[in-house]
């Protein structure tokens, strides 16, 4: 493992007491991952699929369909990225008002909205209902919870109070359970074991009290603090994973940040490090390891690190850690959304509201 530059000045501010600035205790929420990951499993055990929930006459589903919006979407991009090579339907993600044509009777529709009031999300669930695909919601209430009851859907009901963008396990699990629960796809017990163990570990090793010369994720933080943020992870089972630490960055950190996968970026990015200048100076890059994945990445990898490396400020790597592929993907996630919240301490934020998007709903609701 590489090691990372740390702007040793502002250690200090991560190992104290920084409750001031995070006022909602998102870190202290993301301690908690491990066991919200075990209660949303629960959530999906305990879903009881209607008698007549199988599309007529075929009884077989022609592809899965995830609605939802920002953090409440993300989930489903992971599970089409998890479960690609194991369903022999697609899994589709949708953000938007509105809905393909191919959703029909014989599609399985999770709509997601933490809130229950995303209107994009009410707006596509609305018209799923209206031609009849079959319908699961996931939200802590609001709109979701009164549409489940007119229109006779099931809606599994998670926690309230939390940010959409930390109840990811909330918003992942249940669905994996549920398409378990309906025979699409096997039982994956000691998977699930492996990937809880491993993070109850990061949470202590990532966590607030761990100090910064003992943790990973403190580290990156210090080293990513004033530069602009570029996230590298792979095609496959890591795409949406990467897209989570831009998306982590841009609401808790409350900065800019990108995010490109490989082999990808080798037939276009690449090329924008060509010329030495000043903007790439100003760049890390991040890239988020897959150790169980495709060799030929991992090359592709270390020949476009020896390219770029003098023209960016630092080439950072995160490797995943464990064996199955659900404790790769939320070991990497889960030092992300940590590395987000300590970069937000960094820039003096709290890392919870997210004031541009609720002035963005206020300016919006006025031209109803």
């Amino acid at each position: 493992m590489e090691e990372v530059r740390e702007n040793k000045k502002n250690i200090n501010i991560l190992d104290e007491n920084f409750a001031d600035l995070d006022k909602a205790n998102m870190i202290g929420a993301l301690e908690e991952f491990p066991q919200n990951i075990k209660d949303a499993l629960q959530l999906g055990e305990e879903f009881f699929v209607p008698t007549d929930f199988f599309p007529v006459p075929s009884g077989k589903f022609k592809n899965i369909v995830v609605l939802g919006m920002g953090g409440s979407a993300i989930g489903g991009d992971l599970l089409s990225n998890y479960l690609a090579n194991e369903l022999s339907i697609p899994i589709i993600v949708i953000r938007g008002y509105s809905i393909p044509k191919f959703v029909g009777k014989n599609s399985l529709v999770f709509a997601v909205s933490y809130s229950g009031n995303t209107e994009e999300t009410i707006s596509a669930l609305s018209k799923s209902v209206e031609i009849e695909a079959r319908v699961i919601a996931l939200s802590s209430g609001g709109w979701f919870e009164n549409l489940s009851k007119d229109y006779n859907f099931p809606l599994i009901k998670v926690p309230s109070g939390i940010q959409p963008r930390a109840a990811l396990g909330y918003l992942f699990f249940p669905i994996l359970k549920v398409l378990e629960v309906l025979n699409l796809i096997k039982e994956r017990t000691e998977e699930l074991e492996e990937m809880i163990n491993i993070l109850q570990e990061l949470s202590t090793e990532y966590g607030s009290k761990s100090l910064t010369q003992h943790n990973f994720a403190k580290k990156i933080a210090l080293s990513l603090h004033q530069y602009l943020p570029l996230i590298y992870g792979s095609e496959g089972l890591f795409k949406a994973v990467t897209m989570r630490w831009k998306t982590q960055i841009n609401e808790n950190s409350k900065w800019p940040c990108f995010w490109n996968i490989f082999s990808e970026l080798d037939h276009n990015e690449i090329v924008g490090y060509e010329i030495e200048n000043q903007i790439n100076k100003q760049a890390k890059i991040v890239y988020l390891e897959d150790k169980e994945g495709n060799p030929r990445i991992s090359q592709r990898c270390e020949i476009t690190k020896k390219i770029i490396d003098q023209r960016v400020a630092e080439f950072i790597l995160c490797p995943s850690k464990g064996k199955g592929k659900l404790a790769r993907m939320f070991s990497i996630i889960y030092l992300g959304d940590m590395v987000s919240c300590y970069l937000a301490i960094l820039n003096k934020v709290d890392p919870s509201p997210v004031v541009c998007i609720e002035n963005l709903k206020k300016e919006l609701a006025k031209l109803k």
